[in-house]
């Protein structure tokens, strides 16, 4: 059995094999859009890794013989001298978990690589950032904790002055790039089984037995300076349907930033302003992409010193309202037929339509925030995930953070609805509540109640009121469109 893959644009393993992240940047490729080159270690190395206890025979080579083809490819060697290559670590089942899964990125950055890296760049504090994201992230996806918190703002995160040291961080990381490789692929497919992947199986229906691809890509530094950063596109809002490119960026930054939900990015279009280059790309890609899948996508991007990589694509990822939006102009534009309109809003896609708004009289507004997926949820404040939990017993509650990170799952399963302190409508607490429905405010800055407070939230406006609050209908004219072509149809 062949293990590793090359991404590229004609291999035909289905996403079963290869998963979601690699089977899409393969249709990105096919597309001639930007594409970091890479391979992908398929589903079954996990499987058989998860069985065993062990590599399956034959992958360690298969490996290196990957490695050495993506030297190739780009010119740089794994670990250096000279040129250094630096590894993107990322997992990738079948069907989308967004976050329950381990990311390492920067891998290869050993102390050598690191200082040819700062000697090729001429930026010593950018060459130490990277090895200490890298650090922090393989640390993390070892011990199975989530990476520790750094200094954010909407220009990107704070960078060391001092080289980052591999004693300091607990879990032994060997100065040997290879063999860095190989604890992150054990990581990743390790990662398959925590809690929190498991909590969002459960909650997803997702087969237990699937396992997780590996996909393995050359980094793209969105923290190499000031032109560099990373963000999610949306072809259309993702809370209206309108047709106009959406999302969230960060400069100087690196994508678990923005998803991680640590700091709260710049709307998308910031990159207009500042990069209108580059903006063009982005959109001119958007188009390409929703033209091949007839339908609403999103990418999660990095651009380095002004270039445009693409990382992720996913269709759809809209709250129920602008589903139903999105699928009626796309069948008035004439590129789905109505029935096929119909069939793309799902069940809970129709009840989120219908999500009612909170009564503008009589609030107490507590703090307001960003609507990150809609609806009305009131319930006592769970201050933590465990909270949550144990508190749901006797009530609905609201979970309050700072932010979430994938170690939350079972609190944010548990819980009503969500509210974060920082984050962006692409953050964790955010990608996560709209999958599950719930309603959720992000970047609710200077609540300040006490746990156990009976609180009201309306993940549209982004507030949150004291108490229970009351609603109002929130009437869509194209709801009304989409149920009678259903009607219609039969």
């Amino acid at each position: 059995m062949t293990w590793v893959h090359p991404l590229v644009p004609d291999a035909a393993e289905p996403a079963d094999v290869l998963g979601a992240k690699a089977h899409g940047l393969i249709t990105l490729r096919r597309l001639g859009l930007p594409v970091p080159p890479g391979f992908v270690v398929g589903a079954p190395a996990c499987r058989a890794f998860l069985r065993d206890g062990r590599f399956p025979d034959g992958l360690r080579g298969e490996l290196d013989a990957a490695v050495a083809d993506l030297e190739a490819a780009t010119g740089r060697r794994l670990g250096g001298p000279g040129r250094p290559l630096a590894l993107a670590v990322r997992s990738g089942g079948a069907v989308s978990m967004p976050g329950m899964m381990s990311t390492i990125l920067n891998l290869g950055l050993t102390a050598e690589a690191t200082a040819a890296l700062a000697a090729d760049t001429g930026d010593e504090a950018f060459a130490h950032d990277s090895r200490r994201r890298f650090l922090e992230s393989l640390t993390a996806a070892m011990s199975g904790t989530a990476p520790a918190a750094r200094d954010t703002a909407a220009n990107g995160p704070s960078r060391p002055r001092v080289p980052p040291s591999v004693a300091g961080l607990g879990t032994a990381v060997p100065e040997d790039a290879r063999a860095q490789l190989d604890l992150a692929v054990r990581a990743v497919f390790a990662s398959w089984n925590t809690a929190r992947a498991q909590t969002y199986r459960a909650v997803h229906g997702v087969p237990d037995g699937a396992g997780t691809a590996v996909t393995v890509q050359a980094m793209v530094f969105g923290n190499r300076d000031g032109r560099s950063g990373t963000g999610v596109a949306f072809s259309r809002d993702p809370s209206t349907g309108e047709h106009v490119p959406s999302g969230e960026v960060l400069f100087a930054a690196q994508g678990e930033d923005v998803v991680s939900g640590r700091s709260s990015p710049l709307r998308l279009s910031a990159l207009a302003e500042r990069e209108p280059g580059l903006w063009a790309d982005l959109a001119g890609a958007l188009r390409r992409i929703e033209e091949h899948y007839r339908d609403a996508c999103h990418v999660e991007f990095t651009f380095e010193s002004g270039a445009l990589w693409l990382l992720q694509v996913r269709a759809g990822g809209l709250t129920g309202r602008a589903a139903v939006r999105v699928a009626v102009d796309l069948a008035d534009a004439g590129l789905i037929d109505r029935r096929e309109a119909v069939r793309r809003v799902s069940p809970r896609d129709l009840r989120l339509a219908r999500a009612p708004r909170l009564d503008p009289a009589g609030r107490d507004v507590l703090a307001r925030g960003v609507g990150a997926s809609p609806g009305v949820a009131t319930g006592r404040v769970a201050a933590t995930a465990d909270d949550a939990v144990r508190m749901a017993a006797d009530g609905p509650v609201v979970l309050v953070r700072p932010e979430t990170s994938p170690l939350d799952m079972h609190g944010l399963a548990a819980a009503a609805g969500v509210v974060t302190a920082v984050g962006g409508t692409t953050s964790h607490a955010a990608v996560v509540a709209r999958s599950m429905g719930r309603p959720a405010v992000v970047g609710a800055r200077g609540l300040d109640v006490p746990a156990g407070t009976l609180v009201t939230i309306d993940g549209t406006g982004g507030e949150v009121v004291a108490g229970r609050a009351g609603t109002v209908a929130s009437p869509d004219p194209h709801l009304g469109r989409l149920l009678a072509w259903a009607g219609a149809a039969g």
